[in-house]
């Protein structure tokens, strides 16, 4: 590899720009808490882009050996990066959580090729698309209430056990679907963690107001459950 002082400064900055782009994408994954958040998605970028600067000049053909494949690393990345993506998918109850975020892993690897190749519009662009997919377009599905089957998650407090009877009586009279249901001893009875899938967003305030009216049961939250 050459050791010509503007070509060392290209190489630093494709490496500190796929280092960016990927903490970009990786802090919003921080943001919503997700395990795989800034470090991992800078660490995915910055490796994938050494790779394929090394792809390309790291090994320069022989004499009489032919021109070297620069895609031959390219393509292992593309295989290896499965196998982190996957370690970010978990099963939840019924749910299947993180494919959202094994999905921004795959891309921000492929970001990382593209700034550690110079292509630094795609890089760029790829950033800016990921972003949008990520945070805008998610706000936007929320407020335009496409929540048919929409998965929510329902806190609260029972001074016993056995007053979740109720709990589970009020959500099959509104056609609720349980899917997970949680429990921890505290101070002032049971935490109760329930996640669940709702036929329609219009039911909300009327599980609540039921939910409220149940001696022995105190409601902390209803939430929208982040399933990626």
């Amino acid at each position: 590899m050459s050791t010509d002082l503007s070509f060392q400064f290209d190489i630093l900055l494709r490496l500190l720009g796929a280092a960016l782009f990927g903490a970009v994408l990786g802090l919003e994954r921080e943001i919503h808490g997700h395990q795989a958040g800034m470090r991992t998605h800078m660490l995915v970028a910055l490796g994938s882009a050494a790779f394929t600067v090394l792809s390309i000049y790291g090994f320069p053909s022989s004499l009489g050996q032919g021109q070297s494949d620069p895609s031959r690393i390219s393509a292992q990345i593309v295989t290896g990066i499965g196998f982190l993506g996957a370690g970010a998918i978990i099963k939840y109850g019924t749910n299947i959580r993180g494919l959202t975020t094994a999905a921004s892993l795959w891309v921000v690897a492929a970001i990382g090729l593209a700034a550690g190749a110079g292509a630094y519009f795609v890089a760029i662009a790829s950033s800016v698309i990921a972003l949008l997919a990520l945070w805008p377009i998610h706000v936007l599905i929320q407020r335009l209430e496409l929540s048919a089957g929409r998965t929510m998650r329902l806190h609260l407090t029972l001074r016993k056990l056995e007053s979740f009877a109720g709990v589970s009586q009020v959500l099959l009279a509104n056609k609720v679907e349980i899917l997970n249901v949680s429990s921890e001893k505290v101070k002032s009875g049971h935490h109760m963690e329930v996640e669940m899938r709702l036929p329609n967003s219009g039911i909300s305030h009327r599980i609540l107001t039921a939910l409220e009216g149940l001696t022995g049961v105190e409601v902390e939250s209803l939430a929208p459950a982040e399933d990626a």
